[in-house]
């Protein structure tokens, strides 16, 4: 680890030449318990996409000299798929005033330095740029606690979220389809909502 490491946010076409970098990194640290996500780098790369042709969408990225070594994810709810969007129109958020905090990964080494905080402090920058949300949220999966593949020294991140400002919403759930690690088929994850109201 070098002490070059820098945080920078892109959107758009300018996300482009970072797309395999990223996708590498997405399947590599989401290998990893509570998601254990069997990805392939064709689906990640397609799945990115969506962000560089959306202009309200942002990456934040971690750069340490120009290797890509972690990567947060946002955009409004409104471009988001019928999965997400489905428990806020059925409580009657306005979709307009959401914005979605997509995913943030990591690599280990980079762990415990501060960066996480940026990842989030960057992407609610961004929505307060656009202009418009009452509301930022994001979604994680919901494990049994006796999981298998749990590990013994695993610490959910409830406490950083909530000292991020941010409230878990049990009333606001989905499920997401993927394919495990050892799975032949895809199964449905039960995936809940925290909740950040920005003043």
């Amino acid at each position: 680890m070098s002490n070059n490491i820098r945080i920078e946010r892109c959107s758009g076409q300018a996300l482009q030449r970072w797309i395999p970098d990223l996708a590498r990194l997405r399947i590599e640290v989401f290998r990893d318990f509570p998601y254990l996500y069997d990805g392939t780098l064709e689906y990640e790369q397609k799945y990115l996409q969506t962000y560089i042709d959306n202009p309200e969408s942002v990456i934040v990225l971690a750069l340490d000299d120009d290797k890509v070594v972690g990567a947060s994810t946002a955009l409004p709810m409104k471009y988001e798929t019928e999965e997400l969007k489905k428990p806020f129109i059925e409580h009657y958020y306005d979709l307009e005033q959401v914005f979605y905090c997509s995913e943030s990964v990591l690599n280990k080494a980079y762990r415990g330095l501060g960066i996480g905080v940026r990842f989030f402090e960057e992407r609610e920058a961004h929505a307060r740029d656009l202009g418009g949300f009452k509301h930022i949220t994001f979604c994680c999966v919901e494990r049994p606690i006796d999981h298998p593949r749990r590990p013994k020294d695993y610490v959910p991140l409830d406490a950083f979220w909530n000292k991020r400002g941010y409230v878990k919403h049990p009333e606001l759930r989905t499920t997401y389809l993927w394919k495990d690690l050892d799975d032949e088929d895809e199964t449905p994850k039960p995936m809940t909502f925290w909740l950040k109201h920005d003043n």
